[in-house]
């Protein structure tokens, strides 16, 4: 730096503390006015900066709390539809979501006289089956026929993988469990259905 600093005497060879079996001990070369001055020069902008940071929250609180300015950011206000795909992305909720859509377009999906007769009453994210629910054993029939190619359909909207499986359920009859002719086992005239 300046020619004015005293020079530090090196150590000397053959000196004690190169002698064998001393330990060394490492010289650390004490501070300097100038680190001195920029150690102090740090801590005097880190007050500072706290400083100004609780004199901003103070304006902040008078003003009634945070305000979006001029560049985007969080707090802005978003669309329904963005605030909602944001949501869902965020929740991990895109293969329930996008089961739902297929069940809300559930007659352009399968056609009107299809979905007329068979309604979709679930779907098991876990194992990857929607379960129908149909009104007529014939319906029901044919339901099974066209499973296949629904599946296909089914993945080529939502995505490969997505249903595995479409399990078809019969209709539901009344159950008669009471009545003079009961054979034990039986569910009543019920149990021809499915």
């Amino acid at each position: 730096m300046t020619g004015e600093e005293p020079e530090r005497d090196a150590p000397k060879a053959g000196g004690a503390e190169n002698a064998p079996g001393a330990p060394e001990t490492p010289k650390t070369p004490e501070p300097s006015g100038v680190d001195l001055a920029r150690v102090a020069l740090r801590a005097a902008k880190e007050q500072a900066r706290a400083r100004g940071d609780a004199t901003q929250q103070k304006k902040q609180a008078r003003r009634g709390g945070l305000r979006s300015g001029a560049r985007a950011d969080g707090r802005d206000p978003l669309p329904l539809g963005s605030a909602i795909n944001r949501l869902i992305t965020e929740r991990g909720w895109e293969t329930p979501a996008a089961v739902g859509g297929v069940m809300g377009r559930w007659p352009q999906i399968v056609g009107d006289d299809l979905a007329k007769h068979c309604v979709p009453q679930r779907y098991d994210e876990s194992e990857r089956v929607l379960t129908v629910q149909c009104d007529s054993t014939a319906w029901a029939t044919n339901l099974r026929l066209l499973a296949p190619q629904l599946v296909a359909r089914l993945n080529e909207d939502l995505g490969h993988g997505t249903v595995r499986i479409i399990k078809v359920l019969g209709p539901q009859g009344p159950a008669h469990r009471f009545g003079p002719l009961r054979a034990p086992g039986s569910t009543g005239p019920g149990d021809t259905y499915g």
